[in-house]
């Protein structure tokens, strides 16, 4: 009998029955779906006197659920403006390895002595029943605005500010054409070098276009962002730093659930919009879809008599492109007086790229938002210097010397690889008091590996999982793959990231998948021969992806390979009794009618009375008239031999059945 089948009789929860069978001496496990039809029975027959026990512990439960729920005293806790997480930990006297965790289902990926500002700590403090409060006696709003640098030097230096060139962010549901329609808008072909035709990471680039109405050149800066929904917080950083967001839709296609992601970010961050309703040429275009599925996100376009502007378009071919820009030249016109930056003043960018080139170092694309960058500026994060900058590359890959706001360029010179969506300063003479970034990174070499099997030995120990060493070339692309990853969740089986880290796959690599039962999952990098020799001998699995929905489809077959298969009982046939002839200890000869379907000798059956399984056995012969058959068909009358308990009667039903089992999914 199925333990479902048998709590609904009961009229208790699965859990409950679980949680009881033990008192009973029934010991059939967590997991178990069927119990053995005597067992059942005897749990039916002494019910009475163990559901005063299960009585008792609804009881509890109620009680302690009331207490949670009674209001209690939150502790309020002081937060630097910017602290390590460690420091964050002992603060709020929580183990290191949990509050980790916590950051972690939150999006934020950080290592013990890496640095949060009180921004996100605050947050995270609340979420955990705190009350933030800055250290400096500010409030929440306050200590909050003092983050946000960028806005702050914009008002200091007010008076200076001048017209930037506008940085466009371009977003969409994957495949829909937004990297063909920035290899449209460059005349440069992209595409070709991107795995499986999907951005694998944030670029920048710059184009300049002649404005017809007014015969001025100007140039505009596009922020291309990766297309899968894995890339939500590359995608989401993207907009914060962007003034206008082209939102790209497939006319063939319509609004799908990224598209429906990317209106909620570009919302979120009060970006203008103008949608690009793109493969209009395809002769299953449907326009009008394409704008009522619009409209029902609440981007109404204008000629429906709203204020969203939608311009149809044809990446592949090259229709519409000029429209395209000359209406987002039109929308930049509009906005002009938040497009603005002094490029004579103090240097500012955001990091929207980063990982370690095996000749040129660690390496970072940055967006000038204020000030002029120069060759040989000191680079300083959160007060600690990150080095000096070597050399400096436009889009193009062409030597610069300096950069102005709105261009992207590619630094040289990082002793460390930042995170993306770190906001650095510039300066050319350095001053005291900066950190150095080495102690930092020992620090943090140091406890990547450690820190996360510490969360495993936490979890319980009746969860399966699925253990992984993740391994990629980018910090961009290592936190869109581990915020994936962790939003990945089953009862049954977790996804554990033993280790996460930028670069090649090493020994310690393996030695550490050894250890803790893991699999290596890399993302655009390489495993050394002596590592590969190494995972060999140790039979450690390496695995190497160049599309990251590939790495995350595959860890989600690795957890339903784990999941425990769905009995589904089909019923082969049924014949209702007519009847009883003998009567054995183990066994009864019955006479009856074939309802439906087949009834075949050897095969399982229950018995059926009043809807309710009385037995289980299995018929071993099958007889009509004087004439043994294999298998009678709807509408005979035969007699059978029944191999089970002897409790069937006259007038009760026999199917005969076989249990298929079903692989279950995610879904």
């Amino acid at each position: 009998m199925n333990i479902s089948e048998l709590a609904r009789k009961l009229k208790v929860t699965t859990n409950q029955l679980h949680d009881v069978l033990p008192l009973m001496g029934i010991d059939v496990g967590k997991r178990a779906v069927k119990i053995d039809d005597t067992l059942a029975h005897r749990v039916m027959k002494n019910w009475s006197q163990y559901s005063s026990i299960l009585k008792k512990q609804r009881a509890v439960q109620e009680t302690d659920k009331t207490a949670q729920e009674q209001p209690h005293e939150k502790q309020t806790v002081r937060l630097p403006h910017i602290m390590t997480v460690r420091d964050f930990s002992v603060l709020l006297n929580i183990p290191v390895t949990k509050l980790i965790q916590v950051l972690m289902n939150n999006g934020i990926l950080a290592a013990l002595n890496e640095k949060i500002d009180f921004d996100t700590a605050s947050i995270i403090a609340e979420d955990l029943g705190f009350i933030p409060e800055h250290e400096t006696g500010e409030t929440i709003e306050e200590a909050v605005s003092g983050t946000d640098i960028i806005k702050e030097t914009m008002e200091k230096e007010q008076d200076a500010l001048l017209p930037r060139p506008p940085v466009i962010v371009v977003m969409g549901h994957v495949d829909h054409g937004k990297t063909k329609l920035l290899d449209s808008i460059r005349k440069t072909n992209v595409i070709a070098q991107e795995s499986g035709g999907i951005t694998q990471h944030i670029g920048a680039y710059q184009v300049t276009k002649l404005f017809k109405n007014t015969g001025e050149e100007k140039t505009l800066t596009f922020l291309d962002t990766p297309g899968h929904e894995a890339f939500t917080t590359m995608r989401s950083r993207g907009a914060r730093i962007a003034d206008i967001a082209i939102l790209v839709v497939a006319a063939d296609d319509g609004v799908k659930p990224q598209t429906v992601e990317a209106i909620k970010i570009i919302k979120a961050a009060g970006l203008p919009v103008v949608v690009a309703i793109n493969k209009i040429d395809k002769s299953d275009a449907n326009l009008d879809r394409t704008k009522r599925e619009l409209s029902e996100q609440g981007l109404i376009p204008e000629d429906w008599s709203g204020n969203t502007i939608c311009v149809p378009i044809s990446a592949k071919q090259g229709i519409g492109i000029d429209e395209l820009l000359e209406i987002i030249l039109l929308v930049s016109d509009m906005e002009k007086a938040n497009i603005m930056a002094n490029p004579h003043g103090e240097t500012i960018g955001t990091i929207i790229e980063s990982h370690i080139d095996k000749h040129e170092g660690p390496v970072a694309t940055l967006i000038v938002q204020n000030g002029t960058l120069h060759k040989n500026d000191y680079l300083v994060i959160d007060n600690v210097l990150y080095g000096k900058i070597r050399a400096m590359k436009d889009y193009r890959g062409k030597l610069i010397e300096t950069a102005l706001p709105s261009q992207p360029v590619k630094i040289i010179g990082f002793k460390a690889a930042p995170v993306v969506g770190y906001i650095v300063r510039a300066t050319g003479a350095l001053g005291k008091g900066f950190e150095s970034v080495e102690k930092d990174i020992k620090r943090s070499a140091a406890a990547s590996i450690v820190v996360t099997p510490r969360i495993i030995e936490e979890e319980s120990a009746e969860t399966s999982s699925v253990n992984i060493i993740l391994k990629t070339d980018t910090l961009g692309s290592l936190e869109a793959i581990t915020n994936a990853l962790t939003k990945i969740d089953h009862p049954e089986v977790k996804v554990k990231i033993v280790s996460r880290d930028i670069g090649a796959i090493t020994s310690t690599d393996i030695l550490n998948a050894e250890a803790t039962h893991s699999f290596i999952a890399g993302f655009h990098v390489t495993a050394g021969q002596s590592a590969l020799q190494i995972a060999s001998e140790k039979n450690v699995e390496v695995k190497l992806y160049k599309i990251i929905y590939e790495l995350i489809d595959d860890v989600k077959e690795r957890i339903e390979a784990l999941l425990s298969p769905e009995i589904h009982r089909v019923i082969l046939g049924t014949l209702s009794v007519m009847a009883i002839f003998r009567t054995d200890h183990a066994s009864m000869i019955i006479g009856g009618r074939v309802d439906e379907g087949i009834i075949e000798q050897g095969a399982r059956t229950q018995v059926m009375r009043g809807g309710e399984r009385i037995t289980e056995g299995k018929i071993s012969k099958i007889q009509s008239g004087k004439q043994e058959i294999s298998q009678a068909k709807s509408g005979q009358e035969v007699g059978i031999a029944f191999d089970g308990k002897p409790l069937i009667q006259r007038n009760d039903i026999l199917q005969t059945y076989k249990d298929e089992r079903k692989k279950r999914t995610l879904e």
